[in-house]
């Protein structure tokens, strides 16, 4: 006998005896139940009742006790599991280069490096002034920042043009909700006043006293209020400059590449304003750049004496570029620069004083394109690889040849490059490191496949897997997706996942309808009332790597978070035996009440996502699919589902109460957790390592189901 099929005989034994003890586990240890507080809610005639309504209670000791018992049955389950999870940590840790630093990038007179030290959770931020053998000054040390808190993240750092101050947010409590403070650079003097509850985002103007802000609204968390602040004034005087009063936008603010033009941004899923003013004069009126006019999306640059619009003008479902004089701003005025392409999507623009970069996406695969402004020898990029992706990175300044931009694939590490457009000579600045010796790209093979869609749409699925397997059903495969709000799934580099990889697993990405992979067209088909696209999009994906025999229902896994989440919840309701187990990552599985719940963060600006159920058609629609409305008495895949208390973009109530729910209605012994961390909320652990430990988690579930113990 062969040695691989030797250790894939033995692997389905290990499965098949770990699904065993599981099962005898779980018929002697009793999972909690949560207490049935029955609650009708009724919306056009229709009544639903909803026995976990009351988990929404966030102070409830109640709550706060299921909860807690859940993460208990959940730790005692898998108490076998944990060394293993700490082998996996470290083995995941053991690749990242601990003392590591960014590619430094030159601005306003300075370098500017972002840095690890080794044994510490957190980046160091710090500059050199004029050349990178100088003195290196440390602007904020997130280690130090980070002592006392059990969550800790930094942003929105924003320097003022004559360099003396620096703004920064911090958020303790990962609920998105930043508070503002300055920093005086030359006496390293933090200012005495905070910015309570705002983006964390800040703009200074060209006086180098005032700063602009963005604040949120206290229950909805929408940011809807623009502020100036004078360095000399107190917090309470600062001057509302703008307020966004419909719910369905969000509002921003920031300054130019140039530097000429302070921006402030409006924007819902379908429609976009700006208004804008002279950054030297920062107590002056912003002027309308082009009122919003429904479905009329827009983005602008400024560079000379003229404005660079992105926009879906006129049709340009795809994008096109178009240019106008800087006195004249309405879309009248607009002229095309490059014309919409229905096979080509323009996603962004990057403008130098002699090269135009756009950068596009044909094909489900990003291109970087150059244009001389002399017209004279356009060209692509050339990238080589099947699966890969690519993009523009730090490009502050105009005058310049250089091009920065970065380039991974699924087996090859991220790079940083710059690009001499004028030579085409290109040098790699950096790539990410891979430690411990074992790593070598050419072990793995890259490949991209087109799954066929019910509806005879082609759907592309980037995959990875080590040399030597062999397509008999037996692998194992993790299949994950998305497929919301236009994010497109790119095939990325990730040392973490080799954990999978070398362990027999096959990575695949589906990237199906709601993402923005194949264009806007891609996107649009997979919304509102085609939201269902992405569900059977995703499980005709699945059915495709099983008929190719990649692998079988047996050793299928799927995983998706947030949006991604009820991907999964719809998928398990739909076709649950196509999977052995699904990792749901703060899942938005409770559609119609959260999108019916105009007090919950995120809502009301989601209208043209989801649709408004307030109107019956999309009530309808919704709760065809909604995952929490749709669970049956039927056998689910082995669930591992997680959540963070202070989530403030999927409530954590939604993937409890899914899971009360599961717990009392599905039939067979499959495994049903979740795991609530109590001190995070969306993106998890906050420490550039404790976040491993999350993963680890969800390995050695995949992993145990596949009776893999190392």
């Amino acid at each position: 006998m062969k040695k691989h099929v030797l250790l894939s005989c033995v692997c389905v034994i290990f499965a098949a005896n770990a699904q065993s003890n599981k099962k005898k586990m779980t018929e002697t240890i009793s999972p909690p139940l949560a207490t049935v507080k029955p609650k009708k809610l009724e919306k056009h005639g229709d009544v639903r009742t909803d026995n976990y309504y009351w988990l929404n209670e966030r102070e409830n000791p109640e709550v706060i006790d299921y909860l807690n018992k859940e993460n208990t049955y959940y730790n005692t389950m898998t108490a076998d599991q944990k060394e293993f999870q700490k082998d996996l940590f470290a083995e995941m840790k053991g690749r990242i280069k601990e003392d590591d630093s960014s590619v430094p990038y030159f601005y306003n007179g300075y370098y500017y490096i972002t840095r690890y030290e080794t044994g510490k959770d957190y980046p160091i931020y710090a500059r050199k002034k004029g050349t990178l053998d100088a003195k290196e000054e440390i602007l904020f040390d997130c280690n130090e920042m980070a002592k006392g808190h059990s969550y800790f993240q930094l942003g929105g750092l924003n320097i003022s043009e004559d360099n003396k101050w620096a703004a920064f947010g911090v958020d303790t409590v990962s609920r998105r909700q930043f508070t503002i403070q300055v920093k005086n650079l030359e006496t390293n003097e933090v200012l005495p006043f905070k910015i309570e509850n705002t983006t964390g985002g800040s703009t200074w103007a060209g006086d180098n006293n005032t700063l602009f802000y963005t604040r949120k609204d206290e229950v909805t968390l929408r940011s809807d209020k623009v502020y100036k602040h004078k360095l000399d004034a107190d917090v309470k005087d600062d001057t509302l400059v703008f307020h966004e009063k419909d719910d369905t936008y969000s509002a921003f603010i920031y300054k130019e590449k140039s530097k000429k033009y302070l921006v402030i941004g409006s924007s819902s899923t379908l429609t976009s304003e700006f208004r804008i003013l002279d950054a030297k004069k920062p107590d002056d009126e912003f002027e309308i750049f082009q009122k919003r006019t429904r479905g009329l999306e827009y983005s602008i640059s400024h560079f000379g004496d003229s404005w660079y619009i992105v926009t879906n003008k006129d049709k340009a479902t795809n994008f096109k570029l178009m240019i106008t004089p800087e006195g004249k701003t309405g879309k009248d005025n607009w002229t095309d620069l490059i014309a919409h392409r229905n096979d080509v999507l323009l996603e962004d623009i990057d403008i130098f004083k002699d090269y135009l970069v756009v950068s596009e996406r044909s094909n489900g695969l990003n291109t970087i394109r150059i244009r001389p402004w002399n017209g004279k020898g356009e060209y692509y990029l050339p990238f080589e690889s099947e699966t890969y992706t690519a993009g523009t990175s730090a490009n502050p300044d105009f005058d310049t040849d250089i091009l920065r931009y970065s380039y991974q694939s699924l087996a090859t590490p991220s790079s940083v490059i710059d690009f001499n457009m004028k030579t085409k000579e290109k040098t790699v600045l950096k790539e990410q490191a891979v430690l411990g010796g074992k790593f070598d790209k050419n072990n793995y093979v890259e490949e991209r496949v087109w799954a066929t869609a019910k509806d005879g749409t082609k759907v592309p699925i980037s995959m990875i897997y080590r040399k030597g397997i062999t397509k008999d059903g037996k692998n194992p495969l993790l299949l994950y997706a998305y497929g919301s709000y236009g994010a497109s799934m790119d095939a990325y580099f990730s040392s973490i996942r080799l954990s999978l990889l070398d362990r027999g697993f096959i990575y695949a990405i589906a990237h199906i309808r709601g993402g923005e992979d194949l264009g806007r067209e891609w996107y649009d088909n997979g919304k509102l009332l085609k939201k269902k696209n992405t569900f059977t999009d995703f499980v005709d994906c699945s059915q495709y790597v099983i008929n190719q025999k990649y692998t079988s229902a047996k050793h299928l896994y799927a995983e998706g978070g947030s949006a991604g989440g009820l991907l999964i919840g719809a998928i398990i309701n739909m076709a649950p035996q196509l999977y052995n187990g699904v990792i749901a990552q703060v899942p938005f599985v409770d559609v119609i009440t959260t999108m019916l719940d105009d007090s919950i963060p995120l809502t009301t600006g989601e209208y043209d996502e989801w649709g408004n159920p307030n109107d019956k058609k999309y009530y309808d629609y919704m709760k065809s699919y909604s995952p929490y409305d749709n669970i049956t008495a039927q056998e689910y895949p082995n669930m591992l589902v997680t959540t963070g208390l202070h989530d403030s973009q999927v409530q954590y109530w939604e993937p409890a109460k899914w899971v009360a729910k599961l717990r009392v209605t599905k039939t067979g012994s499959k495994l049903l957790y979740l795991d609530t961390n109590m001190e995070a909320g969306h993106g998890g652990a906050s420490g550039r390592f404790e976040s491993l430990k999350e993963v680890a988690k969800e390995y050695s579930f995949l992993l145990d189901l596949e009776g893999i113990k190392k």
